[in-house]
């Protein structure tokens, strides 16, 4: 073997050895590199709406997101006088927290009254003692509504009836879920099953240790 090919031999070998050094230190850092979960509800990280609220809630305190961090937040939007949806859709949630077993003490459950002219906060503290003690009902101004509406992305329309008290409210009734940090992260539709809502706030919440 002439020098020139012991060379380009040991060249090639030398290339080979840096090539698979590279690779092999690749997957080491690919496998320290903490795994986006995947998630069965929509997942809307990032999005730039729903960033934050600031309501008064059941108990006449003011709330904002920062308060529950550490917590996950599931925000809802509804009505007390509601015929269905929105009782569907808090048992779902009371069935959801008891899914979680211990973790479930790290779920906030806050609804929006899309009806601030006649859901009362006396009205909606006694609402949601009927689905679990630790959910909180916020009470909007009618401007507030608007511009809460208007950052998360919903739909809500009055819809008159028989007599002036005794209309409706048409509303969005899909779920809004933020992390521990307070960031929106997933969108979960009506009719989704508790147990599918559970995996994944669980899911997030093991994403977010440390």
């Amino acid at each position: 073997m002439t020098q020139s090919t012991r060379t380009k031999a040991l060249s090639r070998r030398t290339a080979l050895a840096a090539g698979a050094a590279w690779v092999g230190g690749s997957a080491i850092l690919m496998g320290c590199s903490p795994q986006a979960p995947t998630f069965k509800n929509t997942d809307i990280t990032g999005a730039t709406f729903a960033q934050d609220l600031k309501l008064i809630d059941h108990n006449g305190l003011m709330r904002s997101l920062a308060d529950f961090r550490g917590n996950v937040a599931v925000v809802f939007f509804g009505f007390t006088q509601c015929p269905d949806v929105c009782p569907t859709s808090m048992v779902t949630l009371a069935e959801v927290k008891r899914l979680m077993g211990d973790q479930g003490k790290r779920l906030q459950v806050l609804f929006i009254t899309v009806d601030p002219e006649r859901d009362t906060l006396p009205l909606l503290k006694d609402y949601m003692a009927n689905f679990d003690p630790t959910f909180l009902a916020l009470r909007p101004t009618s401007e507030e509504l608007k511009a809460v509406a208007d950052n998360f992305k919903i739909h809500y329309n009055k819809v008159e009836g028989a007599t002036q008290t005794s209309y409706t409210m048409d509303h969005s009734a899909g779920k809004y879920v933020f992390d521990t940090a307070g960031a929106v992260r997933l969108f979960s539709s009506y009719g989704t099953e508790p147990s599918v809502i559970a995996e994944d706030i669980l899911k997030l919440l093991k994403s977010m240790k440390g």
